[in-house]
């Protein structure tokens, strides 16, 4: 599904470049749930990022379904990314002047889809992430926990292959993070590619794979104790 070979990302200001990914070479299968880790600074939102389609590498190449799309312009990228991927942030990124099921509907309404449909699809993910009660309800009356919980909904609305989700536990205590990360497990088991970055050894461990990322590089990759059982 994600091929990248010698993936670079540099940033440039008058005075100073700094190298953000060097060199990045990884692969990642359908189906699999990648754990990404490092310290603060590592270059693990910056491959997110570009692995996301929102933004291009500086150099190598990025493979996508079998597309070439480092070159992509935004246009194509977008294209692309309306398609196949759903993102899951640590803040939500709920709108606050829009309903739950606004929020879950928004990505919906960049698809040909009609309203009829539309709302099928909607109540279908708050139902599979038991968040419908709420549905009328707007993001500052929920806990932490339901608002991810939208959030999550409005990442699978439309079926994605593939979900990024960067640090979808760091503003949830331990009870709701763990919630969380059961609803990530239970997509990839009903066939979605899950790619998370995070900053826990623990949530890490429910991927299959982890990759750690130092100074822009990647310096281990190992297959988790549960994914070797």
């Amino acid at each position: 599904m994600i091929k990248t070979t010698n993936l670079r990302k540099i940033y440039q200001t008058e005075e100073v470049e700094t190298t953000a990914l060097d060199e990045i070479s990884i692969d990642i299968e359908r189906g699999e749930f990648v754990s990404v880790m490092g310290p603060s600074g590592c270059g693990k939102s910056t491959l997110m990022n570009i692995l996301g389609l929102l933004d291009n590498p500086s150099g190598g190449s990025y493979a996508f379904l079998g597309t070439e799309v480092a070159g992509f312009s935004e246009r194509e990228r977008a294209r692309m990314r309306k398609e196949n991927v759903g993102f899951v942030f640590q803040s939500f990124n709920l709108i606050d002047e829009l309903t739950i099921f606004e929020n879950v509907e928004l990505p919906l309404l960049y698809h040909r889809i009609t309203q009829t449909e539309r709302r099928k699809m909607v109540e279908r993910a708050l139902e599979r992430m038991n968040i419908m009660h709420r549905r009328n309800h707007f993001p500052q009356q929920l806990s932490g926990g339901q608002q991810q919980r939208a959030a999550v909904a409005r990442a699978i609305v439309g079926n994605p292959q593939l979900i990024f989700a960067d640090e979808p536990t760091g503003n949830l205590d331990s009870t709701h993070g763990d919630e969380v990360m059961k609803m990530l497990m239970e997509l990839n088991e009903a066939g979605t590619t899950i790619v998370m970055v995070t900053h826990s050894p623990t949530y890490a461990e429910y991927g299959h794979r982890v990759i750690h990322l130092f100074d822009g590089r990647v310096v281990t990759e190992n297959f988790t104790a549960a994914y070797r059982l």
